[in-house]
């Protein structure tokens, strides 16, 4: 018994040291998006849901740094200093330009009715950049292929290697549906409702094209600063038969998971807030437990 227990906790500490670092790495990749939409979108009346969020965000940086991607972070710091004065100063103004031109005509069109700032379209275009990192955590499925084949155990692979990629690939993809429920709240409270859908789709597009660019292509997320020039050598690479295959399974994947997680996500807020969206209700406010 001792010793069949013991191979078990030996065996689950072999599977959690093998992937823990580059999950936490991940996931943390994830969470960013769902912090962002907080401040820019919606900010969740349930401090418990806020403070464990960002909880486990920190958790997550700092496990998948300690998992060795602190080697990560330092060429980024490296290559930013490295392109500093023959791309980086272009390619920064250019950024801030966009986020300028963004928020005058912003200025613009919605003069005197809650027009945002330059940190929030600059907010909104580091949300842009992350979202697709959520639910790119769905493709390490590979990653469970890999471990299946090694730790061949049926009772292992059902009872713990399985469950940890479900609860690693669940969470990544409920980061994505809240994050785009909340924007879809902000765009209804700006009386935009009827631009929520194709803003949904146009998400799935630039995940489905973010997660090709991520899984074959192994560009990440910060190379918009530190290698833009990869990014534009590689546009020419998503027009081929393979790229446009993988981008179209991968937005038709994302739209319907989207779509049925979202109904649910929904149902359990709605469920959870009942009660208080009754006692509102009698006192005169509109009763959305989105606020």
């Amino acid at each position: 018994m001792w010793y069949s227990l013991n191979f078990w906790l030996s065996e689950t500490l072999s599977v959690w040291n093998k992937n823990s670092g580059w999950m936490a790495w991940n996931l943390f990749l994830a969470l960013v998006p769902l912090f962002i939409s907080f401040w820019l979108f919606y900010r969740p009346r349930s401090r418990w849901f806020i403070w464990s969020v960002s909880l486990l965000t920190g958790l997550t940086f700092v496990w998948g740094i300690k998992g060795g991607n602190w080697f990560k972070l330092l060429g980024l710091a490296q290559s930013i200093q490295r392109n500093y004065q023959e791309l980086d100063l272009i390619y920064f103004g250019g950024a801030i330009a966009l986020t300028l031109f963004l928020m005058l005509s912003d200025l613009y069109f919605w003069s005197g009715r809650g027009a945002r700032s330059f940190f929030w379209w600059l907010g909104f275009l580091l949300f842009i950049l992350f979202l697709p990192n959520a639910p790119y955590v769905l493709t390490d499925v590979i990653h469970l292929i890999e471990d299946i084949e090694i730790y061949q155990s049926i009772w292992l692979i059902t009872l713990v290697i399985i469950p940890f990629y479900l609860l690693f690939m669940f969470i990544g993809q409920e980061a994505y549906v809240l994050s785009l429920i909340y924007l879809g709240e902000y765009l209804r409270r700006q009386n935009l409702s009827k631009y929520i859908l194709p803003i949904e789709l146009l998400f799935h597009f630039l995940s489905a094209v973010g997660i090709f660019l991520g899984r074959f292509l192994r560009l990440n997320s910060w190379y918009v600063f530190t290698k833009p020039s990869s990014l534009i050598d590689s546009a020419s690479e998503l027009m081929g038969k393979f790229p446009l295959l993988v981008i179209a399974i991968s937005f038709i994947v994302l739209t319907i998971l989207y779509g049925t997680m979202k109904e649910i996500t929904l149902a359990i807020l709605a469920k959870r807030n009942r009660k208080s969206i009754f006692s509102e209700s009698s006192s005169g406010t509109d009763g959305s437990f989105f606020r």
